[in-house]
C-alpha cells in the first residue's frame, strides 16, 4: 500500500511541476479552424455561396435596397401606411445613423469580407484533379466578382471608402481601423477584380447554378464602372463585347418575363438577363411562410431566399408606396416620327393607372373569376412591375420568388449607346441601340429617325434609361452621375408635394453612426458629421 501511495505522490508532483513532459490537451478532431476546414470542393463551393447570400442580407436585395433607392431616385414616394425610418428616406430627412443605410454599408462589406475568405482559402486549397483546378479559378473569380461589385456601389454612394483588400485572420488594430481610401485607387482596384475575374467565369452555368456570375456579368460590369468614371472610350470597348459572340444577349420579346417567375429563367424565353439575385418563394422549399427579408437570412430564416417587395409595394397589400406622378408622365412624350402626343407602351408593364397614363387598368388576369378594373379613383398609381397581381388578387406574404434583375442587356445596350454620345457620336451607332430597346416587341415603340445634336441625344438617352428601368433602383445612381439629382429631384418634390429636399450633402450618402464610432481613422476623417 505505501508503494502505491509514494507512486501516486510522485505522479502528482510531476504535474504539479511540469515534470511530465505528455501535453494532456485534447484536440477535438470534429471541431474545424480557418486552417483545416476549407480543405475541399465542396467546403470552399460553400464559401463561395454564402457570399453570394450576402445579396439577401439586411440593406440589400430582399428588402431594403429597393426602399432606399426607388425613394431616394423618386421612383416611389410614400404612402400613408410607410412610417417611421423608412418615411425618412421618402422624405430626404435621414442621419447617418438611419437603420437601412447603415445595414447596407455592413451588408457591403460582408460581401467583401466573405469574398476575401473565398480568395484567401482557395488559393491556399490543393486541388486533387483537373476538373478541381478549374473550379479553383472559377470560385476565386466568382469572389473577385462580388467584391467588385460591392466595392462599385460603395464608391458610388460613399465617396472615398476603406479598401480591404485581403482576409486577415489575426489582424492588428492599424489592419482594422483602415483608412478611407482615395476614389481613384477604389476603382483601379475594381477594375483590377473584374478584368481577372472574366478570364476564369464561364461563359454560362446549368440550371442548377443559374444566378452565378458568368463572364459576361463581369464583362458589363467593367463596361458600366468604365461609363461611371467617365472613360467613355474604355465603355465601348468593354461593353461591345456584350452584342458579339460568345455572348448570345438578346431583349426578352416579352418585357414582363423580367419581372414574374414563371418565365424569369427560363433561358429560351429570357436571354436578356446577365446578372440577378435569385429568389425562390418558400412555399418552393416547403417549409412554409418565414420573413427572413426582415433580417433573418443566416439564423432563424434557414433557406431564405425571397423578397418582400411583392407585398409591401403592393396595393392590395402593405400598400406603402407609389409609383411618383413624375415617374407615370415620363411615359407620355412627343412621338418622334409624328411629333404627335404618345404614350409609350412600357407603361402598362410598369404601373398600374388609368387608362390616359397608358398604365395597366386590370388585375388579377389569371384569376379563376377573370380580370378585375383596377381602382385608380381611390388607389391612384401603383407598380406593376414585380408584383403577382397578374395571378392573384392579393399576394399575401412577404416571401415573393421574383429575382431582382441587377444588370440586363437593355441596360447595357443605353449605357453602350450613352458612351458613344458623350464622346460626341450621335449617328447611326448609339440611334441603333436605343431603337434597339424600343423596337422590343412586346413593346414596339416607334424608332427615332435621329438623335440631334448631343444635348438632344442625351436628353433622348436619359428619358429612354427612366422609361426602361423605372422602379429597378438606377435612377438614383443615373441621376447622381449624370450631375442633375438636385435640381431634377427638387423641381420634380416642389410640383408633386411642395418641397425640395435634396440638398448638396445629398450627392454622396452620410458614412454610418456605427462606423464613425467603431474605426478611428474613418471617425476623424469625417466632414460636418456627415461624409
Amino acid at each position: 500500500m505505501k508503494k502505491y501511495i509514494k507512486y501516486l505522490i510522485v505522479v502528482v508532483l510531476m504535474i504539479a511541476t511540469g515534470g511530465c513532459k505528455k501535453d494532456l490537451d485534447l484536440q477535438n478532431k470534429s471541431a474545424y479552424t480557418y486552417d483545416t476546414y476549407f480543405t475541399s470542393d465542396a467546403a470552399i463551393n460553400q464559401a463561395v455561396i454564402a457570399s453570394y447570400a450576402t445579396l439577401l442580407h439586411s440593406g440589400l436585395w430582399a428588402r431594403e435596397w429597393y426602399y432606399i433607392f426607388d425613394l431616394l431616385g423618386y421612383d416611389a414616394k410614400n404612402a400613408q401606411p410607410l412610417q417611421g425610418d423608412l418615411l425618412a428616406l421618402a422624405q430626404y430627412n435621414f442621419a447617418p445613423n438611419q437603420p437601412q443605410l447603415e445595414a447596407m454599408w455592413s451588408s457591403l462589406y460582408r460581401m467583401v469580407m466573405r469574398s476575401n475568405v473565398v480568395i484567401n482559402r482557395a488559393q491556399a486549397w490543393a486541388p486533387a484533379n483537373a476538373t478541381e483546378q478549374t473550379n479553383q479559378k472559377q470560385y476565386i473569380a466568382e469572389a473577385k466578382f462580388l467584391r467588385a461589385y460591392a466595392y462599385f456601389n460603395l464608391v458610388n454612394l460613399y465617396g472615398r471608402v476603406p479598401l480591404r483588400k485581403e482576409y486577415i485572420p489575426l489582424p492588428t488594430a492599424e489592419e482594422i481601423n483602415l483608412p478611407r481610401a482615395a476614389v481613384a485607387d477604389v476603382w483601379a482596384f475594381i477594375e483590377q477584380d473584374l478584368k481577372e475575374a472574366q478570364v476564369d467565369l464561364p461563359i454560362s452555368h446549368a440550371t442548377a447554378s443559374l444566378g452565378r456570375a458568368t463572364r459576361g456579368a463581369a464583362v458589363a460590369l467593367l463596361g458600366k464602372s468604365y461609363l461611371y468614371e467617365k472613360k467613355w472610350g474604355d465603355a465601348v470597348t468593354e461593353l461591345s463585347k456584350l452584342t458579339q459572340a460568345p455572348y448570345t444577349y438578346a431583349l426578352a420579346p416579352e418585357y414582363n418575363n423580367l419581372f414574374d417567375d414563371p418565365n424569369q429563367n427560363n433561358t429560351t424565353l429570357n436571354t436578356e438577363t446577365i446578372f440577378q439575385v435569385m429568389n425562390q418563394a418558400w412555399t418552393d422549399w416547403g417549409i412554409g411562410n418565414q420573413y427572413a427579408p426582415f433580417g433573418g437570412q443566416e439564423t432563424w430564416g434557414g433557406k431564405a431566399s425571397h423578397s418582400a417587395r411583392a407585398q409591401e409595394y403592393g396595393f392590395n397589400d402593405w400598400n406603402n408606396v407609389f409609383i411618383t406622378t413624375t415617374a407615370v408622365k415620363a411615359f407620355t412624350y412627343t412621338n418622334p416620327q409624328t411629333n404627335a402626343t404618345y404614350v409609350d407602351p412600357r407603361a402598362a408593364y410598369t404601373f398600374y393607372g388609368d387608362a390616359a397614363s397608358g398604365g395597366q387598368t386590370q388585375y388579377c388576369q389569371q384569376c379563376a373569376s377573370g380580370p378585375v378594373a383596377f381602382p385608380y379613383a381611390s388607389a391612384g398609381y401603383k407598380y406593376l412591375k414585380y408584383e403577382y397581381y397578374n395571378k392573384v388578387a392579393s399576394f399575401g406574404g412577404p416571401q415573393s420568388g421574383i429575382n431582382g434583375q441587377v444588370i440586363r442587356y437593355a441596360d447595357v445596350l443605353l449605357m453602350l449607346a450613352e458612351a458613344y454620345i458623350q464622346q460626341g457620336n450621335t449617328g447611326a451607332q448609339p440611334l441603333a441601340l436605343i431603337n434597339q430597346v424600343r423596337s422590343r416587341p412586346s413593346v414596339n415603340a416607334p424608332l427615332y429617325i435621329s438623335l440631334g445634336s448631343q444635348p438632344q441625344a442625351m436628353a433622348i438617352l436619359m428619358r429612354e434609361r427612366q422609361l426602361e428601368l423605372t422602379g429597378e433602383q438606377s435612377r438614383y445612381f443615373d441621376l447622381i452621375r449624370w450631375g442633375i439629382a438636385k435640381q431634377t429631384i427638387n423641381s420634380q418634390r416642389q410640383i408633386e408635394d411642395g418641397t425640395q429636399p435634396f440638398q448638396d450633402k445629398n450627392v454622396l450618402l452620410p458614412i454610418p453612426l456605427s462606423e464613425k464610432n467603431a474605426n478611428p481613422n474613418v471617425g476623424k476623417d469625417i466632414g460636418s458629421d456627415w461624409n
